[in-house]
C-alpha cells in the first residue's frame, strides 16, 4: 500500500502502467510465500525442541515466543532465528514505508493549494495508522518477550496485530471507494423501500 500510494501521488500519469495486474499479482504472490515460509521454517525448528507435560500456554493462540518460552531444551537457535526474522521481515518493509512516504512528503510538499496537500495526505493517513498499529503492536510483543512474562499485556497486543488490524482493513480500503459507498448507499436505500410498513389500527370502542 505504501509504494501503491508512492506511485500514485510521485507518478499519478503513470499509474496505472505501473500498478498494472501483474504487479499487483506478483506483490501478493511475494506477501503468500514469504508468510508460507516463515511459517514453514519456525515449524521445523520447533520440532527440534523437547517440551514437558502438562504445559499451558498463557495466550489465545500458540504465539512462536510464547511456545519457546515452555520448551525444556536450548532455545538460543530459535530465538536467534526468530529475532533475525523479525529484523527481516519487519525492518525490511518498515524501511520501505518510510521511503515511500519520504518521497511522499516532498512531493506533497511542493502541491500549491492546501486543498491538493489535504487531499493528499488524507490518503496516506488511514494506511499510515493500521502500519502504527501493526507495527508496534508486533514488535512490542517480539521484542518484550524476554524483558517481561506479562500474559495479559503480550495477549492484548496479540490481539491488536492479529486481529483488531485485519479487521480495520475493510473499513480503511473499500469504505473510502466511491464505488463501494454508492453501492452500500443503494443497497440500503433498496433495503429501506422494500421494508414492510405498519400501520397502527385504531380500535373505536
Amino acid at each position: 500500500m505504501a509504494y501503491d500510494r508512492y506511485v500514485a501521488i510521485c507518478h499519478p500519469l503513470h499509474y496505472n502502467v505501473i500498478m498494472n495486474l501483474r504487479l499487483c499479482g506478483l506483490l501478493v504472490l511475494i506477501s503468500w510465500m514469504t508468510g508460507a515460509l516463515y511459517s514453514l521454517i519456525h515449524s521445523l525448528m520447533v520440532l527440534r525442541l523437547s517440551f514437558c507435560t502438562a504445559l499451558e500456554i498463557p495466550q489465545f493462540f500458540c504465539e512462536l515466543n510464547r511456545v519457546l518460552q515452555l520448551a525444556c531444551s536450548d532455545t538460543f537457535l530459535n530465538d536467534m532465528v526468530m529475532y533475525l526474522s523479525v529484523v527481516l521481515l519487519g525492518g525490511g518493509p518498515f524501511a520501505g514505508i518510510l521511503y515511500s512516504y519520504s518521497k511522499i512528503v516532498s512531493s506533497v510538499c511542493g502541491i500549491s493549494s492546501a486543498q491538493g496537500k489535504y487531499k493528499a495526505f488524507s490518503t496516506c493517513a488511514s494506511h499510515l495508522s493500521v502500519v502504527s498499529l501493526f507495527f508496534c503492536a508486533n514488535l512490542g510483543v517480539y521484542l518484550s518477550s524476554a524483558a517481561t512474562h506479562n500474559s495479559q499485556w503480550n495477549a492484548a497486543a496479540s490481539v491488536m496485530y492479529s486481529v483488531v488490524t485485519p479487521m480495520l482493513n475493510p473499513f480503511i480500503y473499500s469504505l473510502k471507494n466511491k464505488d463501494i459507498k454508492g453501492a452500500l448507499k443503494r443497497f440500503y436505500g433498496v433495503v429501506a423501500i422494500k421494508r414492510p410498513i405498519v400501520l397502527g389500527v385504531v380500535k373505536c370502542l
